[in-house]
């Protein structure tokens, strides 16, 4: 890429680089990436080559070096690195995922994959998880090799596979198996941050994530004596298993703070001018706290605990036959620092007649909220919502920054969309009716083009 103007853009407030043709790129890429059905049903079933094919080859265009890497055929990962001034600084990360979960086209609005704009607005899976950050990265980057403007340090770009099930095809593999494509690389930037969070009339939140919980996905088997339905049986296995599901869905998990979420609860307190104790005080009452918050509470109540979620049952054959066995699967999630309570809370509700086992696990992340690279992130917000708060949080579920956190690389969550009242970002998740306002990516484009320069 040409090198010429280099300095003199990072010095300035706004890049002229973001022009009215990274503006329309950004909205191209977002629908022609949501018309390549990228549908992750797990299991392996998922083929996101095409979609590879399409950012690897326009990043091709700019001059960079795309790799293309599988670990199964069709389960495509893209990595390109982007050389930055400063070749003393370490690297940072920009990573997004190609798959996407399933939708099914009659609860729609619009097809799914379809990737229509109307009335502002581009519909489709994958408009805010996660193809309109994918498109946001490949538009910034081709407006700089347009514009002859380089970041202060390296860049490295991947956009993977099957983030959507277990990265087993994606991240893991190209951090188990390529981690020298991320050489230097000490932070990272990914989905589920910096996004406009409404928490009243007047007040704009832009949560910057900073931690992630950990993953426990289990499964959970009960044992007993197999007989005939008609019959007396004390040793009823789905019984002991209802039993143990009954006492984890119960169960009232402790308040257990860390220093993310602490940080979040201390700023949206004094954005609501609580008068409240400092959440290090042994007289913190967290929960009467989150009752005074209204909707700002969302970005904090799911990560003051552990948490497990019972989600699946299976058991028997034949109404007549009690099963000599029978399964269950549990959604949990734990804290920085919580997994050895999460076992230990287990191993007591599950009981004696109740196996458990990990069915897929990952680390909780925790990231610095004073680091100059948080600092940047949020001044680029603040430089184009002024009107703005921004505060950190900790992701209730996780992402791709899970594995990368093995090469050590510590994740934020950094995704800007500036979104109008009413439009509830979260449910839109998984969601039916999945869209992204025109307006938020051309937002997004301008403030990622800031901070990647500067981070």
């Amino acid at each position: 890429m040409a090198e010429s103007g280099a300095v003199e853009e990072c010095a300035g407030a706004r890049s002229d680089a973001i022009d009215g043709l990274a503006l329309d790129e950004v909205v191209a890429f977002t629908s022609d990436l949501i018309r390549i059905d990228t549908t992750n049903r797990g299991g392996g079933d998922c083929f996101e080559r095409p979609a590879a094919e399409y950012v690897a080859e326009r990043l091709a265009a700019t001059g960079l070096e795309v790799h293309l890497l599988e670990r199964t055929e069709g389960r495509t990962n893209v990595v390109a690195r982007l050389a930055g001034t400063d070749p003393g600084a370490d690297a940072l990360l920009v990573h997004g995922h190609l798959d996407v979960v399933p939708a099914e086209p009659a609860d729609w609005s619009v097809h799914p994959f379809s990737g229509e704009v109307r009335d502002g607005v581009v519909w489709g899976r994958g408009a805010v998880d996660m193809k309109n950050m994918d498109a946001m990265v490949l538009s910034v980057v081709r407006a700089w090799a347009r514009a002859g403007v380089r970041p202060r340090r390296d860049i490295v770009i991947a956009y993977t596979a099957d983030e959507e099930a277990s990265a087993i095809d994606g991240s893991g593999f190209l951090t188990a198996e390529h981690a020298d494509l991320f050489e230097g690389c000490t932070e990272g930037i990914s989905e589920s941050g910096a996004y406009t969070f409404h928490a009243g009339p007047g007040m704009e939140i832009y949560p910057i994530a900073a931690g992630e919980r950990g993953t426990g996905w289990l499964k959970l088997t009960g044992r007993g004596t197999a007989g005939h339905g008609s019959k007396v049986n004390k040793g009823n296995a789905v019984s002991r298993l209802a039993a143990a599901v009954a006492r984890i869905g119960d169960h009232e998990w402790p308040v257990r703070l860390t220093p993310t979420v602490r940080a979040c609860l201390r700023e949206l307190a004094a954005l609501h001018d609580l008068d409240t104790p400092d959440p290090n005080s042994p007289d913190y009452d967290v929960d009467a706290v989150l009752n005074k918050l209204g909707p700002a509470a969302a970005l904090a109540e799911a990560t003051v605990r552990n948490s497990a979620n019972p989600t699946m049952l299976d058991a028997g054959y034949k109404v007549n036959v009690i099963p000599g066995s029978a399964t269950a699967h549990i959604d949990g999630r734990f804290l920085p620092g919580g997994e050895d309570e999460f076992r230990t809370t287990m191993d007591k509700l599950t009981g004696e007649y109740v196996d458990w086992e990990f069915h897929h696990r990952e680390v909780a992340l925790q990231a610095p909220v004073d680091s100059p690279t948080y600092r940047q992130l949020a001044d680029s917000v603040r430089q184009f919502a002024p009107e703005g708060h921004v505060v950190p949080y900790c992701m209730s579920g996780g992402t791709d920054a899970k594995q990368f956190s093995r090469l050590g690389i510590t994740g934020y969550g950094f995704s800007p969309l500036k979104l109008p009242e009413g439009f509830d970002y979260q449910a839109l998740f998984h969601g039916v009716d999945e869209r992204v306002p025109v307006e938020a990516l051309h937002f997004g484009v301008r403030v990622l083009d800031h901070c990647l320069r500067r981070a």
